[in-house]
Parts: C-alpha cells; sequence; structure tokens
C-alpha cells in the first residue's frame, strides 16, 4: 500500500516579540492510502499548524512533505493548488461554505475549479447529496439549512472530487452529540467508498477511537 503523506524532520517555529516560539520539532508522519488517523492535543499544540503544512497551505517549515510523491516546497504555488484541487479535501469545524450559493452549487464547485463541466459537475453533486439524504435540500442556501445539514454539505464538498486524502480540522466540533455522529459516520462511510485517506484533528475521544490510528501531538512531536 502506497503513502499518500510523507512527513520528515519537519520544524516549524515562530518569531513574536524577539520571543521564538517552537511549535513542531523534527516531527515525522506517513499516511498509507486509504488510512485513517486521528491527530489530538491540548490546545495550541500545532495541531491545526501541522494539517496546513501538509495541505500546502503554510509553507514555513523546514523539513520533506510529499503529497503522492511531490515535495510540496518544490512546487509553484499554481502547482500546488492543482494539487490540493486534485488530490486533498478540507473539512473544518465551521463549515466555510459560500452564503450566495445553494447546497447544490457549493457541492459542484471544487469539480467547476478544476474544469469539469457544469452539466458533469450537477450530475456528480447531485447524486452525491441524494445519497447522503439531501436531495429535497439542494437548492436552498446555507443560511436555510441546519447546522447538521451544512456540515454534510461541507463533508460532500471536500469528497466530491474523490480525493486522495482527507484532511479535517475539528469537523465536528460545533456540532451536538447526535448531528456529530451522524456527520462522522457519513464522512468515514463516503471516504471508505472512495479509499481516501484520512487526517483528523479532534478533541473528541470517541471519534478518534473509530479512525486505524490515534496519534497525540505533545511538544512538538507525534507520540
Amino acid at each position: 500500500m502506497s503513502n499518500i503523506i510523507i512527513c520528515e524532520d519537519i520544524n516549524l517555529s515562530f518569531l513574536d516579540v524577539g520571543v521564538k516560539t517552537t511549535v513542531l520539532k523534527n516531527l515525522n508522519l506517513t499516511v498509507a492510502q486509504g488510512e485513517s488517523v486521528a491527530i489530538i492535543g491540548s490546545s495550541g499544540s500545532g495541531k491545526s499548524c501541522l494539517l496546513n503544512l501538509i495541505g500546502g497551505i503554510d509553507n514555513s517549515h523546514t523539513g520533506l512533505i510529499k503529497l503522492i510523491n511531490q515535495d510540496l516546497t518544490k512546487l509553484t504555488e499554481t502547482k500546488r493548488c492543482q494539487l490540493r484541487n486534485k488530490h486533498l479535501g478540507f473539512i473544518y469545524q465551521f463549515h466555510h461554505l459560500l452564503g450566495e450559493f445553494t447546497a447544490l452549487e457549493n457541492v459542484m464547485m471544487p469539480l467547476l475549479i478544476r474544469g469539469d463541466s457544469a452539466k458533469k459537475a450537477k450530475i456528480q453533486a447531485s447524486a452525491l447529496l441524494t445519497k447522503i439524504n439531501l436531495h429535497t435540500r439542494m437548492n436552498h442556501k446555507p443560511s436555510e439549512l441546519s447546522g447538521g445539514e451544512r456540515q454534510r454539505v461541507s463533508i460532500c464538498r471536500a469528497l466530491i472530487t474523490k480525493p486522495s486524502c482527507i484532511l479535517a480540522d475539528e469537523p465536528t466540533g460545533n456540532l451536538d452529540k447526535q448531528n456529530s455522529l451522524d456527520a462522522f459516520e457519513m464522512m468515514l462511510e463516503l471516504k471508505n467508498e472512495q479509499n481516501s485517506a484520512i487526517v483528523i484533528v479532534t478533541h473528541d475521544n470517541e471519534l478518534a477511537k473509530k479512525m486505524d490510528r490515534t496519534l497525540t501531538l505533545v511538544d512538538g512531536v507525534l507520540k
């Protein structure tokens, strides 16, 4: 089984008013195709920073990060964006849906960005929303959806491109317990169908236990 993500000797520090703060220290991580990994740790330990590095959103580190065998530090911003769009799906605590667009249009967006036709994007997005029983809500805007519905739409948007890996930062942290479980189970079901890997940052130990591996970020190192 091939590795989707490889992190080797990652170091990340910030300089604030002349004081250096080390966030990540010689950190190593590999994530295989189809594998699910939970990362837990205290607030401010650097979990979200690590996801941003893996996703190529932040490049202010030393060390090697490879996504699908491509070294992110050696790619132009345009190439990184193309790689993200093709191989990564992002899910956040807050849905970040575009308020002026319907649920269907939000899910279509990643396909349109990569150049698919509107017709093809609409067919695929409609099928995915129907699969998770949101077919009657497709033409509603985010403001007309419940919190659980909005997060399920955001999960569909992240998975519509059938990414090699999903990066999820507290994806159920803004939901009540039942909606949290429903959204998480849906995410795992779709992820398993597509054989995507997933790296999830969470404070919820119950959800973390459902993953293949749970790692704890302590003093800049995964244990």
